[in-house]
């Protein structure tokens, strides 16, 4: 058999391994994994989302509340602050209004949801690596873990996490955080799926190791996702 003819069999092959019941989740595993792996390679810093004119906004009130387990945890507002650990020089507990201590980046961007609808949404906040760099992080570490207030989890890679549109969001629609869309702080990732921009943020490490992904990803979904 020549080269050619082998080539015309390779679809019919994948397609005989996938028929085979214990192989399909190995396979299926390993395309994922190849896909994250080969999209990661993709992704440039400097490559910035689409943004958009104020004309071009999804209302407020046609933003959707969209939580994995409820629309407000009851974070107590006036209490809360963000835990920071890893590798990091200076850990410890940061108040919003520390968080707030930066210059505000505010963006016009699209929120794609895995369920197949998106909006176009005004975001405020600071930038994360303004942040990370503020408590001395290790920015050549592998990963940012992030933890809410209702127990979702989350992670970035190191080169999502110091991209210029991803922010420690509080504000959208130049107005303070509403409880349902995740107050008093949340991740705005525009070059990311909105599984990945978790709300109601409670803790933050800086790690080259992971435990867990992300409570969609542990369950088989992209670690990576872009857009």
């Amino acid at each position: 058999m020549n080269r050619r003819e082998l080539l015309k069999l390779t679809p019919v092959l994948a397609l005989g391994a996938f028929a085979v019941p214990k192989w399909q989740d190995p396979l299926l595993k390993a395309g994922l994994g190849f896909s994250d792996w080969f999209s990661a390679r993709l992704f440039r810093q400097g490559h910035l989302a689409p943004t958009f004119a104020d004309s071009q906004l999804t209302a407020p009130d046609k933003f959707p509340l969209n939580s994995y387990d409820e629309d407000d945890p009851g974070v107590d507002l006036g209490e809360w602050s963000l835990t920071v650990s890893g590798q990091v020089q200076k850990p410890g507990e940061y108040a919003l209004e520390q968080v707030q201590a930066f210059p505000k980046q505010t963006q016009n961007t699209r929120h794609v949801c895995v369920e197949g609808w998106d909006v176009i949404g005004r975001f405020g906040g600071t930038r994360l690596s303004d942040f990370l760099k503020s408590v001395d992080a290790d920015l050549n570490a592998k990963f940012v873990y992030l933890e809410c207030e209702d127990d979702y989890y989350e992670s970035l890679d190191m080169e999502t996490a110091l991209h210029p549109q991803t922010l420690l969001c509080y504000e959208m629609y130049d107005q303070p955080l509403t409880r349902g869309h995740g107050a008093p702080l949340r991740l705005n990732i525009p070059t990311k799926i909105g599984y990945k921009q978790a709300k109601y943020l409670s803790s933050l490490k800086v790690t080259n190791v992971l435990d867990k992904i992300g409570y969609w990803e542990d369950q088989g979904y992209s670690s990576f996702y872009g857009l």
